[in-house]
């Protein structure tokens, strides 16, 4: 059985979420029974930045009105290598991470 999912993006790319990964991201309390959001946050972001400190991590966002910290943005941080794209961590955010944009709606 392995140890990692895979979901799609906006950009029909597969995207790796490895056990390892999850449990990080639920270290977030707020970040418990999210998984939908994030998946929802892959498929159909409403920006996409690359981080000024690698250019190669991209960082999906989508606002929404109602969280577990109120509104906020889920942040999640994507390695995008030649031939694999996995999932860093995610978390929300009040605002947006910094760098250069990737891709808008």
């Amino acid at each position: 059985m392995p140890d990692f999912e895979v979901f799609t993006d906006y950009n029909n790319r597969a995207i790796r979420l490895t056990n390892e990964r999850w449990t990080h991201i639920l270290e977030h309390p707020e970040m418990i029974e999210q998984r939908e959001r994030l998946i929802e946050t892959l498929a159909a972001p409403d920006m996409v930045i690359t981080t000024v400190k690698d250019s190669n991590v991209h960082a999906y966002h989508r606002l929404y009105e109602h969280t577990p910290v109120t509104r906020k943005y889920l942040v999640i941080a994507v390695k995008i290598e030649t031939d694999d794209a996995f999932i860093l961590t995610a978390y929300f955010s009040s605002r947006l991470k910094k760098g250069p944009i990737v891709w808008i709606p």
